[in-house]
């Protein structure tokens, strides 16, 4: 069985160490070095919930009590898991069940209804379960190099789930790599309007209309990306990047410096140093360097390493 590093597992998932240590901390899911498929899948689960703003305390009280009320092994995997106000709902066999106060939510004044929408969850719930593991197989593709059995699993996804935004953005990058920046754009595209607030989908758009040579919107899908995270150094570097393009240096200038505050060592930090460096001797701005830096930022290190100048993820 094909095992997954901590580190495979935060760049799949795109969520960041702290966050998995504290779902280790919570029981949430067990400590460990390698990851299978099922664990994946436990943590998109988690990612998701974690999303809706549910607390890893109340997530973990909704499961304990599921266990306890239906003899689950593993909620995570066994049911489908949503928010109600602040705590976990179960959808299982059926049914909608508040577990921790052991109450089923059912109209039981209108069954009719009531069994036509729970038809149509339990329908959402098991097309989610076959994205969820198409999607897992298809990143297996990818990471093995089988590039065009990946493609065609993203693709079967999408026609599941049009709104499978991290299909959209991992067949985009494919596209990207072979150089089809128009259908990359498409699928980029595709993934923000399924998810607005996906920082990584307005970066990699950005990085696709930069390709073709439409740098004022290549430039508003990097602020958007800096926008919903501050901290997303790529996208200041970037950003930095089409300003000097564009002959506005000042504006340049800022995003090289954040760059540098969030990520000070390597190859990209020696450039970004060297271009802040230029443009204030060219505009006799004087600034203290400082030889201490913030910790570097969590996550996994851009892939394209060789290819300075411009970045991508």
């Amino acid at each position: 069985m094909t095992r997954f590093s901590r580190q495979d597992v935060l760049r799949i998932l795109r969520i960041r160490a702290k966050q998995l240590r504290a779902w280790e901390r919570a029981a949430l899911i067990s400590v460990a070095s390698t990851y299978s498929f099922q664990d994946l899948v436990q943590l998109r689960k988690l990612r998701d919930l974690r999303a809706t703003r549910l607390s890893s305390a109340s997530i973990r009280a909704g499961i304990v009590a599921m266990q306890a009320a239906s003899g689950m092994a593993n909620p995570l995997l066994e049911a489908g898991l949503s928010r109600s106000g602040s705590r976990l709902i179960c959808r299982h066999s059926g049914s909608v069940m508040d577990p921790v106060a052991g109450q089923f939510l059912l109209d039981f004044e209108k069954p009719q209804p009531i069994l036509r929408v729970e038809a149509v969850q339990i329908g959402l719930v098991q097309r989610a379960r076959q994205v969820s593991a198409l999607f897992m197989e298809a990143v297996h593709f990818e990471e093995s190099g089988k590039t065009n059995d990946a493609l065609e699993l993203y693709q079967e996804i999408l026609g599941l789930d049009p709104r499978h935004a991290p299909s959209a953005i991992n067949l985009g990058t494919i596209f990207y790599n072979l150089r089809q920046f128009s259908e990359s754009e498409a699928l980029y595209r595709q993934a923000t309007e399924a998810d607005p607030n996906y920082a990584l989908a307005f970066f990699d758009l950005g990085n696709a209309l930069d390709e073709l040579q439409r740098l004022p919107e290549a430039i508003a899908a990097y602020q958007r990306a800096i926008q919903l995270t501050p901290s997303y150094a790529d996208a200041h570097y970037n950003l930095a990047l089409a300003f000097e393009r564009t002959n506005d240096r000042r504006r340049a200038l800022g995003h090289w410096m954040t760059y540098l505050r969030l990520d000070p060592i390597g190859p990209w930090a020696n450039h970004a140093r060297g271009q802040a460096r230029k443009i204030l001797d060219r505009e006799k701005i004087s600034i203290a360097w400082r030889n201490t830096a913030p910790a570097r930022r969590q996550g996994t290190q851009p892939q394209n390493l060789l290819l300075l100048p411009s970045k991508s993820r």
